[in-house]
């Protein structure tokens, strides 16, 4: 049997305010080919589907196009997998989940019981080909109930029990449909596994509020021959385990990860094992960091112009004279197809800025992440679960949702 695993597609994501819906659209239609191409029977799409608990009408008609696509009569896909990542809305992903079941896609939004998220796939005679335990990203709640009085300390050991003991029992369940078959077992996550390695703008949020959310890789036991990992944006391997991997996104996600390589995994059962191969994935929308003095940016700025190509730029300027007017004199050698979407000083701080390499960039940041971030500050005490966090949320996004659809609606009119 051949498994494809992909993960962070992050659909609506915007850059820098640019819109990347052809980019995605571009991807996912290459994704198709490549299942056909590669006789693709079963589809894993390890979480962060969408980059917005509420995504927006065009990238919502993305991902049902694709589903509709991958699944239509003469494609080789016999089995759809979702889980929810952490930037889902797991009620959002499991409103369909009863008429796609119908298709033979399996959506996991919600941690459920062992039972509810593990599937036997079988091949198109019927017979036992794999089982997959469907784990989406698991909350805290979903993993212990926290006491008054709790600290971070404590907080944290109730969460890696939690999330051993879930994968232990989604372990059992596996072996349990299994029945004797010779056939492999996959898990899926979303998390971030301890050794994983991220850097610079990867746009990886945090998990947890007031701790890293790292889970050790030992909370996966050693019956699963693959787990189908997602969260981290770069393509890895866990501790050098080949069977605990990141796909990454198959999208750069901000200019620090140009550079890294995107791929999708190509999965292959024999016998009761799986063996695994990286797929690049194409470029279609070209980011490129410009850096330098003002000469050096304006000479690179020059030879990208004059190569034709669509290039999206962020220039840094790190010289060490004071430019008065360097946005007008970058944006004079950004002609026909390149465009700057991002100008960064790193000589120049406003006055009252603290020069904090680890401050966040507001525009870095989506509008759920930055309101969380004020939630946090006007009730540092309050539990995550707190009655009156609840009803701000949902206002909030009832709020951010009519805003959003308004934007979107526009956007098509036009």
């Amino acid at each position: 049997m051949k498994i494809l695993h992909t993960s962070d597609w992050h659909l609506g994501h915007h850059l820098y305010g640019r819109r990347r819906y052809e980019e995605f659209r571009r991807f996912l239609a290459w994704l198709v080919d490549l299942i056909r191409d590669e006789g693709v029977e079963a589809l894993i799409i390890a979480g962060d589907v969408f980059d917005s608990s509420i995504p927006g009408n065009p990238a919502q008609k993305l991902y049902y196009d694709f589903l509709r696509d991958v699944s239509a009569s003469g494609s080789p896909c016999r089995h759809v997998v979702v889980i929810a990542g952490n930037h889902d809305s797991p009620a959002f992903l499991d409103a369909p989940a009863g008429l796609l079941s119908g298709m033979n896609i399996h959506v996991t939004g919600r941690a459920r019981s062992p039972e509810e998220e593990t599937f036997l796939l079988c091949g198109a005679s019927g017979e036992p080909e794999l089982v997959v335990s469907a784990v989406p990203f698991l909350r805290d709640r979903d993993l212990y109930r926290a006491a008054d009085g709790d600290s971070m300390d404590e907080r944290d050991r109730l969460m890696a029990e939690g999330m051993k003991e879930h994968y232990l029992r989604a372990a059992q369940e596996a072996e349990r449909l299994r029945a004797g078959h010779p056939v492999p077992l996959l898990a899926t996550g979303h998390l971030f596994a301890a050794g994983g390695v991220i850097s610079g703008d990867d746009g990886v949020r945090d998990l947890r509020v007031g701790s890293l959310g790292q889970v050790d890789a030992g909370v996966f036991p050693a019956a699963f021959d693959y787990v189908a990992l997602g969260h981290l944006h770069s393509a890895q391997r866990v501790h050098g385990e080949e069977r605990l991997r990141y796909t990454g996104s198959p999208l750069p996600m901000g200019f620090d990860e140009v550079c890294r390589g995107h791929e999708v995994r190509i999965l292959e059962t024999q016998g009761d094992g799986i063996v695994s191969r990286g797929v690049s994935v194409p470029v279609f929308q070209r980011l490129e960091r410009v850096e330098g003095d003002i000469a050096e940016i304006e000479s690179r700025l020059d030879e990208l112009s004059a190569s034709g190509e669509s290039v999206w730029v962020e220039a840094l300027y790190t010289g060490s004279s004071m430019i008065a007017d360097l946005r007008r004199r970058v944006e004079e050698h950004a002609s026909g197809a390149v465009e700057v979407l991002r100008i960064r000083n790193a000589r120049f701080l406003p006055e009252g800025m603290d020069a904090d390499p680890e401050q966040d960039d507001l525009e870095e940041l989506g509008v759920e992440a930055v309101f969380e971030r004020r939630l946090q500050e006007a009730f540092p005490d309050a539990e995550p679960d707190d009655p009156a966090l609840k009803e701000l949320r949902a206002t909030f996004r009832e709020a951010a949702a009519a805003a959003l659809f308004d934007e979107e609606d526009a956007s098509c009119a036009s």
